[in-house]
C-alpha cells in the first residue's frame, strides 16, 4: 500500500509538472506570435499603409500581385489600368501624355474578375474620386462561376479592407520572410526601387523564350508555337462560359461607387483573329452575350465608354503583332493606349 502510494503521489507530481510545462510553452508561443504580428503590422512588408512608420514613399522590388498594394494607394496617381497581362502592355507614361491624367499600372497576370474588382476596390478606397479607370474584362470575365474563383494563388488579405483579414494574412510564412525582407532593404543606403508607374514590358521576357522569332532549333525554340497560334477554336463554347455572368452584375455593383466625374473606359483586349469563334457558331452567340452584359454594367455609369479591340480585321491578321493568341507587341499596344487615351479625352476634356 505505502509504495502504490508513493507512486501515485510521484505520478501526480509529474503531471502537475507536464501541466505548467504545457502551459509555459504555450505562453510561450503565444508570446512569440503576438511580437512577430506586431512586428509585422509595424514593418508592413507590402507596404500598404496600415501601419506607416516606414513607409518611404518608393516601391520595392516585388511581384505585381503584391506592389499593387502600394501603387494602387499612391496619390500621386488619379487614373489606373486595371487588368491582367491583356492590357499590361499600356504604357501608362503614354496615357498621361494624352490625358493629362497620371496614370498608374495595375494590371497584375494571371488574374480574373474576383481580383481585378478586388484591386479596383482597393483603388478607390485610397481615391475616392479619380480622374480615370481603365478597365480589360477580357474572356476570363465570362465565367459562370459566381464565387468568381481565381486560378493562380492571390493575396486577397492584402487588400482586404478588414484588420482581422489583413492580420491573419500576416501569419504566414512567406510573409514571414518579406518581413525580414522589407526590414533589409529600408536598412540600405541605397535602396533598388521598382517603377512607381508599375509598367513592365514583357516583350524581352516572351522575346527570350523564342516567341516572335522564325522557329529554329534549340531551347526554347519551339517550331510548333507559330502552328499552334493558328489553330481555330473550337465552335463550343469553353466550359463554364456560356451564361449566365455574375461578373458582369459584380461590376455594376463596383461601378456603384465610383463618382460620376470619373471617366471609366472597358477595353475588350486584341486577340489574334485564330482566337476568335466563327461567325453564328454557339462560342460567337457566348461570347456575344458575355459582351452584352458587360456593357449593359458599364452603362450604368454616367461617364463611360466600351473599346472592341477583340476583333477580326488587319491588325487581328497581322502575325508580327502577337507573340501568340492573347498577347500582343508594342506597336499595337500603342495603338490601344491612344484609343484609350482619345475615350477618355471625349468622357471628360482635360483641364486648361
Amino acid at each position: 500500500m505505502s509504495a502504490r502510494a508513493t507512486s501515485g503521489r510521484g505520478g501526480g507530481g509529474g503531471g502537475a509538472a507536464w501541466g505548467g510545462f504545457a502551459r509555459l510553452l504555450v505562453g510561450t508561443i503565444a508570446v512569440v506570435a503576438l511580437g512577430y504580428l506586431a512586428l509585422a503590422y509595424a514593418v508592413d512588408p507590402y507596404d500598404s499603409g496600415r501601419s506607416g512608420l516606414f513607409s518611404v514613399g518608393a516601391v520595392r522590388p516585388q511581384g505585381p500581385r503584391t506592389a499593387a498594394a502600394v501603387r494602387g494607394r499612391d496619390p500621386a496617381f488619379s487614373g489606373a489600368v486595371i487588368g491582367n497581362s491583356h492590357i499590361q502592355l499600356i504604357e501608362p507614361e503614354r496615357l498621361t501624355r494624352l490625358t493629362r491624367i497620371p496614370f498608374v499600372q495595375l494590371a497584375i497576370p494571371a488574374t480574373g474578375p474576383g481580383e481585378q474588382l478586388r484591386v479596383l476596390d482597393w483603388f478607390l478606397s485610397h481615391h475616392p474620386a479619380p480622374e480615370a479607370i481603365v478597365l480589360a474584362p477580357d474572356d476570363f470575365w465570362c465565367t459562370d462561376d459566381p464565387r468568381l474563383a481565381n486560378d493562380k494563388p492571390f493575396p486577397f488579405w492584402l487588400f482586404a479592407r478588414d484588420l482581422p483579414d489583413y492580420l491573419r494574412g500576416l501569419m504566414r510564412y512567406a510573409v514571414a520572410q518579406e518581413v525580414v525582407g522589407r526590414i533589409g532593404w529600408l536598412l540600405k543606403t541605397r535602396r533598388p526601387l521598382a517603377r512607381a508607374d508599375g509598367w513592365w514590358d514583357y516583350e524581352p521576357d516572351y522575346l527570350g523564350l523564342g516567341y516572335g522569332r522564325a522557329p529554329e532549333p534549340g531551347p526554347g525554340r519551339d517550331p510548333k508555337r507559330a502552328s499552334d497560334r493558328e489553330r481555330p477554336v473550337p465552335d463550343t463554347p469553353d466550359p463554364g462560359r456560356a451564361g449566365p455572368f455574375p461578373a458582369a452584375e459584380r461590376l455594376r455593383a463596383a461601378l456603384a461607387r465610383v463618382p460620376a466625374r470619373t471617366a471609366v473606359v472597358a477595353v475588350r483586349p486584341p486577340v489574334y483573329h485564330a482566337a476568335l469563334p466563327r461567325s453564328g457558331s454557339p462560342r460567337a452567340a457566348a461570347e456575344a452575350a458575355c459582351a452584352a452584359a458587360i456593357d449593359g454594367a458599364l452603362a450604368t455609369h454616367p461617364l463611360s465608354a466600351v473599346l472592341d479591340w477583340r476583333r477580326d480585321g488587319a491588325a487581328a491578321r497581322d502575325g508580327d503583332l502577337f507573340f501568340d493568341r492573347s498577347h500582343y507587341r508594342h506597336p499595337l499596344a500603342r495603338r490601344v493606349a491612344e484609343d484609350i487615351a482619345a475615350a477618355i479625352v471625349r468622357l471628360r476634356p482635360p483641364k486648361e
